[in-house]
């Protein structure tokens, strides 16, 4: 009974979705990948996807000075704004649909409001056209398809009462009594025939699950196999996946378009030579719009931090429009394609390769131990260990993964090639590491590991080079422009947490280091939340290398140099605050200028205007050219 008097017309609808995720628990959110939107959100999907094209036509018809003209044409715009069909297939407690309702109504209003100018409407039948049937939604979650009625039976009492301001009538209405088209169901298990006609549909779009291949359950991954039925590499794809392939899949042959929120991997790395491959290549898939990485806020306390992208696309029709690729809200560039990459380049695939494609010195993993840590020493194990047990200490080399790099930690390891067991024997707590690795190893559930117990003195794979060699590690802060990589003697054991490239000096370490090597990286690699995951067989192996004179190699191979030079002017400092964009010392970020400089010279490259996405379209295209030449072979 209190509620008759309270004033729904302050409630904001989409805040439902806050309230219904705030009443879950955090792992429940995690495991069905629940993430609620912000209206901020909500309209990088739906503005470019829909509401941007209505605005733009009434803007154009307000510019018509016939009166007569004028009115026929916003009738016509309301006509078809409410003929528009909208589907939400992970609708949650149906943010995007009561937001895209709201839009649309308001659109509705303001054309109303220029249509009466402000007179009392006598004849009421028929005024309100939009209606919440238009909307239709796909929710797992029996709770939040309440949830999504009410808020969306809300905002439409809330927008009736905008309309009663602008004719100056009261109108007789009774929300509960309209139709809210939400189906609870599984949306890649059930028929979204069933729920929505295609032939009626408009507009797919929502924020399906973020859960990514790493964390889903085994329920979730069967669902991903059997949607993709045999596509090579299914296995790894995120969740998400699944409702871009019902989607396409349901739209083929048709011109609706649709539009998720995505965990940013689909575009990165192995799952768009194998998710996006499929779907261009089979159902002639086109991203007409699209939003680079950025972290997704929603209105919920305590809300996960995850790194997303939008992806706008469709198949027919799509051909020749031009297309947004979006940075933030404000500022986008108009392309002719957008890749599955999303970057302003054409569609092509940079296949993994397991030698270069180049003639360059090879990269390798580094040594992987599969020890359970028996074979690592921090700084006091290593003095202790030397304390006690003297001749322990020829065994003992500097140990390196991509922290210890980037952060200059001190770690050690037992490196026991070609160790005297005798000797060994002599050294208690060394052969009480051996056998732990023994037993560790003989306990693992892998096969692959197990064997290896037989040889418990040895790490598991061995890659460590008899010379020097370039240290690359395979993760690194996303917000940094230049990956860092460095030069390793050869008594520095590396770990398999980064790549080493034997055989390698100051030219290679130049090019590396380069813009133009790190934009390459920036738009093949995968990343893990912002970082980026180098990879040797997709980033490496792939990478496009110039042809220098020997002036321009001499030129390079002085610019690296100066860039080493420049870190040793701060020896306390580590690659990771050196790197930092803000932090950057002026010497090395002069140093890495001038190393661009040289680098692109090598390449042919324009110095003044050579921006990073025409740096990428022309690797690409020496890519192409490479791969051609390689299939030929």
């Amino acid at each position: 009974r209190a509620s008759e008097d309270f004033n729904w017309s302050e409630i904001s609808p989409t805040i439902f979705g806050a309230v219904f995720e705030s009443t879950l628990n955090p792992e429940t959110r995690r495991s069905g990948g629940m993430h609620y939107t912000s209206i901020e959100n909500i309209h990088k999907v739906i503005d470019p996807l829909f509401l941007d094209g209505l605005r733009e036509k009434l803007e154009q018809i307000k510019q018509i000075p016939v009166r007569k003209n004028q009115v026929a044409l916003l009738g016509n715009l309301i006509c078809e704004i409410s003929q528009i069909k909208i589907l939400d297939p992970a609708c949650g407690s149906g943010n995007f649909l009561t937001e895209s309702y709201i839009c649309l109504r308001r659109l509705e209003n303001e054309i109303l409001s220029l249509l009466y100018d402000g007179q009392i409407v006598m004849d009421m039948n028929g005024l309100i056209q939009v209606s919440i049937s238009q909307f239709y939604g796909i929710e797992i979650n029996d709770f939040a398809v309440t949830v999504a009625k009410t808020a969306l039976w809300i905002a439409e009492s809330q927008m009736m009462k905008e309309t009663e301001d602008i004719v100056h009538m009261s109108l007789d209405f009774l929300p509960l009594k309209s139709y809210a088209n939400i189906t609870e169901g599984n949306a890649l298990r059930i028929d979204w025939e069933s729920v929505v006609p295609k032939q009626e549909l408009d507009y797919i779009m929502g924020n399906p699950p973020f859960v990514g291949g790493m964390y889903m359950s085994e329920k979730q991954k069967q669902e991903i196999r059997e949607i993709f039925n045999g596509v090579t590499g299914a296995g790894e794809f995120d969740y998400v996946t699944g409702w871009y392939k019902k989607a396409v899949e349901f739209t083929k042959g048709t011109l609706i378009k649709s539009a998720f929120v995505s965990t940013n991997s689909i575009c990165q790395g192995s799952q768009v030579i194998t998710f996006w491959k499929h779907l261009i290549e089979k159902y002639n898939v086109h991203i007409d719009f699209a939003y680079t990485t950025f972290v997704w806020n929603n209105e919920a306390q305590n809300r996960a931090k995850v790194h997303c992208v939008i992806v706008g696309f469709s198949s027919t029709g799509a051909v020749g429009n031009t297309k947004k690729l979006f940075r933030s809200e404000t500022s986008y560039k108009l392309c002719e394609q957008i890749s599955p990459y999303l970057t302003d380049t054409p569609v092509i695939f940079v296949e993994s390769r397991s030698t270069p494609i180049c003639d360059v010195p090879k990269m390798r993993f580094g040594s992987m131990p599969r020890d359970g840590g028996g074979f690592v020493l921090s700084p006091e194990e290593r003095r202790e260990l030397i304390k006690s047990e003297p001749l322990s200490e020829k065994w003992i080399r500097p140990y390196i993964g991509a922290v210890e790099f980037l952060n200059r930690k001190e770690r050690y390891c037992l490196w026991l090639v070609n160790a005297d067991p005798t000797e060994i024997n002599k050294c208690p707590t060394v052969k009480k590491r051996v056998e732990f690795v023994r037993e560790t190893r003989a306990a693992s559930k892998a096969a692959g590991t197990r064997k290896f117990a037989d040889t418990p003195t040895l790490f598991c794979q061995i890659a460590q080079p008899d010379s020097d060699y370039i240290v690359v590690p395979k993760t690194s802060s996303g917000k940094r422009r230049y990956i860092p990589l460095g030069f390793m003697d050869k008594n520095t054991i590396a770990s398999d947490l980064v790549f080493l490239i034997p055989d390698a000096g100051l030219y290679e370490f130049g090019v590396l280091m380069s813009n133009v090597h790190n934009a390459w990286m920036r738009l093949v690699a995968g990343r893990l939340k912002s970082d980026y995951r180098y990879a040797k067989d997709i980033v490496y192996n792939t990478f496009p290398w110039c042809n220098p004179t020997p002036e321009q190699k001499r030129k390079i191979e002085g610019t690296a140099q100066r860039i080493l030079q420049a870190r040793e002017l701060y020896p306390n400092s580590t690659l990771a605050n050196l790197y930092d964009d803000v932090l950057m010392p002026p010497e090395l970020r002069k140093a890495h200028q001038n190393n661009d400089r040289a680098v692109m010279q090598a390449y042919g490259f324009s110095v003044k205007d050579m921006t990073e996405s025409k740096c990428v379209a022309e690797l690409m295209k020496m890519y192409q050219t490479l791969q051609s030449e390689a299939d030929k072979k």
